[in-house]
């Protein structure tokens, strides 16, 4: 068995408290041309008051669901990629499902970092093609910015807040949407991103050194990695979608560095005009940077559809998930 998918809608959801660079200055030394010229951001997103990832999952999930046309108690599994969820448990898929009224689907949260979207269209996929499920409801949140380092300006600088989300279900016309997805992970880089769950031994045990819950990052590491590594996974998910790469409209990448996305540009040697990026407006929003990416693309214009397009993300682990896919139109 393997039953064809659809990409069914897409949406994304930011908080509205934005933090520019020269906000930044405020508390930290640096400057906007000091951001600017080493990541390409000028501006971020984040929480503020008593907001959570929850929350902005739950308006990317009802923006996605209104695209789709799917009714919420049709959902059969809720999937969540967050690297720090609102709280341990419940899960956020589990608070998710509560609020938009999707009362039978199962929920999960799953942790891959930045490739988390990708991941967890890889799941959605083996869920569909089995005939385990007909509707697959993937949310991408993140809430970075409460756990960093104000002080640290290599790593405070980088992040921002926001949740995407893309709805799948079983194709309607036996056309499969994902053309091709590999996952794959080099746990023995994890040093590379790091974040710490603070805790205590019991009393009763020996003591242990309670770590800052903070994002650690060995940029330079990172990057070595993504540019030397990455262009050839892209390039093998892409000889098994059957397709060319100059066959293949749209490049969105991991919204995490301009310089990774513009190394990525040349080592393809994708047409610039066709990459997608958004950083300098949200900054890296870690699982959620390639749906918004995508879905702020496609409501702008950018993104012609139909279309096929490579969806590509690195993260802490060191992970990394690359797909290939047919966009309808409708999808946002």
């Amino acid at each position: 068995m393997n039953i064809p998918v659809k990409i069914a809608g897409i949406g994304f959801k930011v908080p509205e408290t934005v933090i520019t660079n020269e906000d930044l200055t405020k508390i930290i030394d640096t400057s906007d041309e000091w951001i600017k010229t080493r990541t390409g951001i000028e501006k971020r997103h984040v929480l503020s008051g008593n907001e959570t990832a929850v929350d902005m999952g739950i308006g990317a999930a009802k923006n996605a669901l209104s695209k789709s046309k799917i009714e919420p108690e049709k959902i059969d599994y809720i999937i969540a990629a967050a690297s720090l969820e609102t709280h341990v448990y419940p899960s956020s898929a589990c608070e998710i499902q509560a609020a938009i009224g999707a009362v039978n689907a199962a929920c999960f949260d799953i942790t891959a970092a930045c490739s988390g979207l990708i991941y967890g269209m890889g799941i959605a996929k083996a869920l569909i093609n089995s005939g385990m499920a007909k509707n697959v409801l993937i949310v991408a949140t993140d809430a970075i910015s409460r756990c960093l380092d104000w002080t640290d300006r290599a790593s405070c600088v980088l992040f921002g807040d926001g949740a995407g989300a893309m709805m799948i279900t079983v194709s309607d016309d036996e056309q499969d949407d994902i053309l091709s997805i590999d996952l794959k992970a080099e746990g023995h880089l994890g040093h590379f991103i790091q974040m710490p769950t603070p805790g205590k031994n019991c009393p009763l045990a020996a003591p242990n050194e309670e770590a800052k819950m903070f994002v650690k990052m060995d940029g330079k590491e990172v990057y070595k990695y993504v540019v030397t590594k990455l262009p050839g996974y892209i390039e093998e998910c892409v000889q098994k979608s059957g397709l060319k790469m100059n066959e293949i409209d749209y490049l969105v990448p991991h919204q995490a560095n301009m310089r990774i996305i513009e190394a990525l540009e040349k080592r393809l040697d994708f047409n610039p005009e066709n990459v997608i990026s958004n950083i300098k407006e949200y900054a890296n929003t870690s699982a959620a940077s390639i749906p918004i990416a995508l879905t702020e693309a496609i409501e702008s214009g950018k993104i012609k559809l139909p279309c096929s397009a490579i969806l590509t993300g690195f993260g802490a682990g060191m992970t990394v998930g690359t797909t290939v896919v047919r966009l309808r139109e409708g999808i946002a």
